[in-house]
């Protein structure tokens, strides 16, 4: 636990909180710029599980912004290359790689098991699809990133 003392020393989270947080399991949709902090503080902070999908691969025009990608992971599939980048941050912190597209056929059976639902695929299709499916079911973060000014 001296990995997470810092946040355990915080009286509103404590030992407890961070239970609660090594116990979740969350879904995290798009591995790209979006979901590239989003996944080391996850990671990093020790939350227990996280989904990870993206069907795209590492590109040298996105490493600007994809922080977590390195150079030798140029062609990889994102999800991938993103789950074992996590798992050398924290081994304490279990991911699972989904190499896909979200789709309304295939939602049910990637957020059955989940807390959360954190989309940062920076689409509307999926956007709609993840809003559509947890609707009175599972919360939702949604974020995203339309042109540059």
């Amino acid at each position: 636990m001296s990995r997470y003392d810092r946040q355990i020393s915080v009286a509103e989270f404590g030992v407890a909180g961070q239970a609660k947080l090594a116990a979740a399991r969350l879904l995290v949709v798009g591995a790209g710029g979006l979901a590239s902090p989003v996944l080391q503080y996850l990671a990093g902070a020790g939350l227990g599980h996280i989904k990870l999908v993206d069907p795209d691969v590492v590109s040298t025009n996105n490493m600007h912004r994809q922080t977590i990608f390195r150079s030798s992971d140029l062609g990889t599939a994102k999800a991938a290359a993103a789950a074992s980048h996590m798992r050398d941050l924290n081994p304490d912190c279990a991911i699972t790689p989904i190499i896909q597209s979200v789709t309304p056929d295939n939602i049910k059976t990637h957020a059955a098991d989940v807390d959360m639902v954190l989309d940062c695929a920076d689409s509307f299709a999926v956007s709609y699809c993840l809003s559509d499916y947890c609707r009175d079911r599972l919360p939702v973060i949604h974020a995203s990133v339309v042109g540059m000014a």
